[in-house]
């Protein structure tokens, strides 16, 4: 059965090797009347960085880090999103609060202790995202106070489920509009976009 296949030729894979991750390439400049997608971060094509509920807030922390994100995905033992927890979530009052209220020690603090759970994350959703602008979604962060917004897709084959399409990141935003900014307030950072892009 096998006669007319040749054997490939192999060898030992070499110290220090990588792996493929997948990528999206996002336009490097943007305008405010540009397609919103082009500013999503579209996990059909790029793989979300995720950690565990009772994962500790310093790996939440380095995970950001080594993956050069600001918001990841908590998902429980079957890979379902039970929440988000983002660098302001890390780097805010909310471990403090925890520390004080239970006398414990940063690393003590979960990810659990401080995400944003699924009954209270708002979400866009993904018909809407394909008909809107980039100004669109930053007026709609601005409105928000939020640094970042997860978009979702409705299954219809399903029973309607929603299933986490995308993410919208200030930063990534004010980068592709050209904008220097500090991540750290948010009004700020849009008064910022919008007084540098009147230029």
């Amino acid at each position: 059965m096998l006669r007319n296949y040749a054997v490939l030729n192999s060898s030992l894979l070499q110290p220090d090797s990588g792996l493929c991750q997948p990528s999206q390439s996002l336009p490097q400049r943007v305008g405010f009347d540009d397609a919103a997608e082009s500013v999503m971060t579209d996990l059909k094509q790029v793989s979300a960085v995720l950690i565990r509920p009772g994962d500790g807030v310093e790996e939440a922390n380095q995970r950001m880090i080594q993956h050069g994100v600001r918001l990841l995905l908590v998902v429980d033992e079957n890979r379902k999103v039970v929440g988000i927890i983002t660098a302001t979530d890390l780097l805010g009052e909310k471990p403090l609060q925890v520390i004080a209220e239970r006398g414990c020690r940063r690393e003590d603090v979960r990810v659990r202790d401080i995400m944003t759970p699924t009954h209270r994350l708002e979400v866009l959703h993904m018909n809407d995202v394909r008909r809107a602008k980039v100004g669109h979604i930053v007026a709609t962060l601005k409105m928000a106070g939020r640094q970042h917004a997860v978009v979702v897709e409705v299954d219809h084959d399903h029973d309607g489920k929603q299933t986490i399409r995308g993410l919208f990141s200030a930063t990534q935003i004010a980068r592709q509009l050209g904008v220097a900014i500090q991540a750290s307030e948010i009004a700020r950072t849009f008064s910022e976009i919008e007084a540098q892009l009147a230029h």
